[in-house]
């Protein structure tokens, strides 16, 4: 699956955190059901490869799957073995990007300032996750919108709920990463489902009214 962050289904990533093998073929289900086409797996969860792996026999031909929390060339060789496409990182890391990207993956580094972002687009990244989200707000994303490459694609993520959507999209946002206001291990599959559903609605209400 192509990361086009341009279309609702893929602008939204699910970040998994904690999630086990043994549910996470059910949590993909209702994932997809709401329309979720994005789906991170962060390497501090148990046994992440073998959840990866799982989602990708399942899902893997209409959904984009792989790690988060990924902080060397090791985890990004792991993750490709796993069958995971995608690699999310919580900081800027050129070697990262760089192994990522030869091995044809969909790599996302975190960022914070115009010198990480910076450093990560001469690494070859084109998707940017700012995060914290909440720490830095709108302007700051927007700020950095400023002097950025209009290609470069830039993700909010951490802190950042459905009501708090449409300022982030109008600060310049592509998308946005959710954890704990989409999933955490003891949330139920019903809740998972309707947390889901309510960002996607959320985000095509934003992109209408833009």
């Amino acid at each position: 699956m192509q990361f086009d962050p341009t279309d609702d289904a893929s602008a939204l990533v699910a970040i998994l955190r904690g999630i086990q093998p043994t549910n996470a073929l059910e949590t993909g289900g209702v994932l997809h059901a709401a329309g979720i086409r994005v789906i991170e797996v962060p390497l501090n969860s148990p046994d992440p490869f073998a959840s990866i792996a799982a989602l990708v026999t399942q899902y893997g031909t209409t959904c984009l799957i792989g790690a988060g929390t990924v902080l060397d060339t090791k985890a990004v060789t792991r993750t490709f073995e796993a069958g995971g496409r995608l690699i999310v990182a919580p900081n800027c890391d050129p070697e990262v990007i760089r192994s990522a990207l030869e091995l044809g993956m969909e790599v996302m580094p975190g960022i914070a300032t115009a010198t990480e972002a910076f450093s990560a687009i001469r690494a070859g990244a084109t998707k940017l996750k700012l995060f914290p989200a909440a720490t830095y707000g709108p302007k700051h994303l927007q700020a950095l919108r400023a002097v950025l490459p209009a290609a470069v694609r830039l993700y909010p993520v951490g802190g950042v709920g459905a009501a708090d959507i449409p300022a982030w999209l109008a600060a310049g946002a592509d998308g946005f990463g959710f954890g704990s206001e989409l999933f955490r291990p003891d949330y139920d599959l019903p809740e998972i489902g309707q947390r889901a559903a309510q960002l996607v609605r959320a985000l095509q209400a934003a992109r209408r009214t833009r």
